[in-house]
């Protein structure tokens, strides 16, 4: 039964897709919200079933179809307990944006539908891949409906943001897929001319059988293309664009899972991979890491743009969850997976809240708009909620993670028993600095908005829809009778009406009962989160176990010799590899005996 619902995961959106392209035009969201409604169904079914919850095992564990075997390839299919977790992330809140699009979206339906379904696909296919190379195709294809949705359905700069978006991640990728490539000509290289891709095989050849300076570059690659795709300080720049001119459904897609296909592919892939080289550059992307949490929470400080402000603050949160990652210890990865699921919870909540706002007065500027609590209660308690969650209140999904990637920060000591590591109490506290100011520009958005004397953009009001649309040509139309342009300002002149007819329902001074019904899911599983981590911990915690089962004896050798790689001596005349008493020969260092990947 598990292998047929897997399949079904990849299938039902793509024939979701395939229905929205076939059926009128009146009938995509209703095809859509249905094919979101029964992948979610079909995840739960999975996740039921799912056997590996307790010992970070793949399931289904069969060898999948052959699609090249002369190289190798295979749809192999399966996932572990994070990768599960993960997945229920993605359609949970696939069927959420997709209702959450029926009054912002009104024109070129299909289009926009369709490509939300095969964007579902390609990103669960990404954490179901036990293939690099079914991995990177899915991790790849998400670029397509992303583009065309933000360059179809995005504000006045979609242009230029759906390029700089593909252009950064495809780039990035191609380095991934390059060391990827140079460790499965190795394998072959090493067993008689036997290609594969299996991602478990190669880990641990990889990690068993390479020389470590081959390993160091092997690092350096597959962080070139996911780092990009977290996106990592200094390759950050294309997200807040990409956020900002984003349809709201984008937006909430973009926070809540296709950024953790980068912080995923880091976990599954290149930590188990390559661990000299993450010990040898642990401390340098800890560095980015900390810099990403600093600078990019300064930056929100001083937004006026609601939207961009949360946009620039999933770059901060972000160095977060990639902090805990690299204190190397079992804490520190827990809180890591805990963030991935938290911050898209919390933060797509934000982006929904915010897209609601813009519906009804077409704009996100908190100079415009203020005091909202006096018109809209009901959203302004969501709102707070919400924030909250974000900045990590006890009790709120958002502080588990947070606290975990700082305990494990904290303690990722050289001299620590059973997990040391290389970063300890300092990088904590400057780490820490990023919660302060992020409490700070959260609630000065909050006061801006929620709170103070009512502001509303002069001459508007509720009594229109508003949203995204497929504007065309270089404008981006906008009076109120006629509709506002893709995400454009009320003023902007010339080109044709985007998304926002004049035919739909007018949305009411505060939210309707569909805009509460998609955001008290949302705010429930919060709750449940926040108050009780402990199921989640505790599937968490074997698959980390895999994950990090080579690091101790490396972070130890590191620690007392400086480096990992070899070293020159006598004048440059001998080389002497730097391991830690092992018994394998030069070039080889036994990190993982067991596989980091089973």
């Amino acid at each position: 039964m598990l292998p047929t619902l897997t399949y079904l995961l990849l299938l039902v959106p793509i024939a979701a897709a395939a229905c929205v392209a076939l059926a009128p035009v009146r009938l995509s969201k209703w095809i859509a919200t249905a094919g979101t409604l029964t992948a979610f169904a079909v995840s739960i079914a999975f996740a039921w079933l799912f056997p590996g919850w307790t010992d970070g095992s793949m399931y289904p564990s069969e060898a999948g179809w052959a699609v090249m075997p002369s190289l190798g390839i295979t749809l192999s299919l399966g996932t572990d307990s994070v990768g599960l977790m993960l997945i229920l992330l993605t359609t949970f809140l696939m069927p959420l944006a997709m209702i959450g699009s029926f009054t912002a979206v009104t024109e070129r339906e299909k289009e926009y539908y369709g490509w939300f379904m095969l964007l579902e696909a390609a990103m669960v296919g990404v954490f179901l891949a036990k293939d690099a190379i079914a991995f990177y195709t899915a991790y790849e294809f998400t670029l397509v409906p992303m583009y065309f949705l933000i360059a179809i359905f995005g504000g006045k700069d979609r242009r230029p943001a759906s390029i700089k978006f593909f252009l950064y991640t495809f780039l990035g990728s191609v380095l991934t897929l390059a060391g990827v490539i140079y460790v499965a000509a190795s394998y072959a290289d090493a067993h008689g001319g036997q290609w594969t891709f299996d991602l478990a095989a190669l880990a641990n050849h990889c990690a068993t059988a390479m020389d470590r300076g081959t390993q160091f570059w092997i690092f350096v690659l597959l962080m070139a293309g996911f780092a990009v795709k977290v996106p990592l300080f200094p390759v950050h720049t294309w997200l807040p664009l990409a956020h900002d001119q984003a349809p709201t459904a984008g937006s909430v897609i973009l926070a809540g899972t296709l950024l953790k296909l980068g912080t995923y592919g880091v976990y599954r892939i290149a930590l188990p991979m390559a661990p000299v080289g993450a010990v040898e550059l642990d401390q340098f992307f800890a560095i980015l890491c900390v810099i990403a949490i600093i600078n990019t929470a300064l930056i929100c400080w001083v937004q006026k743009d609601a939207k961009k402000l949360v946009a620039y603050s999933s770059v901060s949160h972000l160095g977060f969850c990639m902090l805990g990652l690299f204190a190397l210890n079992p804490i520190g990865a827990t809180g890591s997976v805990m963030y991935m699921i938290n911050h898209g919870l919390s933060t797509g909540a934000l982006f929904l809240c915010i897209g609601m706002i813009y519906e009804r007065y077409h704009t996100k500027d908190m100079d415009q708009l203020g005091g909202l609590f006096k018109k809209m209660p009901i959203w302004s308690f969501f709102m707070v909620f919400f924030t909250l969650a974000s900045l990590g209140l006890p009790g709120l999904n958002g502080f588990v993670g947070e606290f975990l990637c700082l305990m494990g920060c904290f303690i990722a000591e050289p001299g620590a028993t059973g997990n040391p590591g290389l970063l300890g109490p300092m990088w904590a506290v400057f780490a820490g600095l990023g919660l302060v100011l992020a409490a700070m520009y959260l609630l000065i958005m909050l006061g801006k908005l929620v709170w103070g004397p009512l502001r509303e953009p002069h001459g508007d009001g509720h009594g229109h829809g508003g949203g995204h649309g497929g504007g065309h040509g270089g404008g981006h139309g906008g009076g109120h009778g006629g509709g506002h342009g893709a995400h454009g300002d009320a003023s902007a002149q010339g080109g044709k009406v985007g998304s926002h007819g004049a035919g739909h329902g007018a949305l009411p001074t505060d939210l309707s009962a569909r805009e509460i019904g998609i955001l008290v899911p949302l705010a429930l599983v919060c709750l449940v989160i926040g108050f009780y981590p402990k199921p989640m911990l505790e599937s968490i915690a074997p698959s980390v176990k895999n994950t990090l089962a080579g690091y101790p004896e490396l972070v130890t050798e590191y620690a007392a010799n400086g480096t990992l790689l070899p070293t020159r001596a006598g004048g440059g005349e001998e080389m002497a590899v730097a391991r830690a008493g092992t018994d394998a020969p030069d070039g080889v260092t036994n990190t993982d005996p067991e596989g980091a990947l089973r």
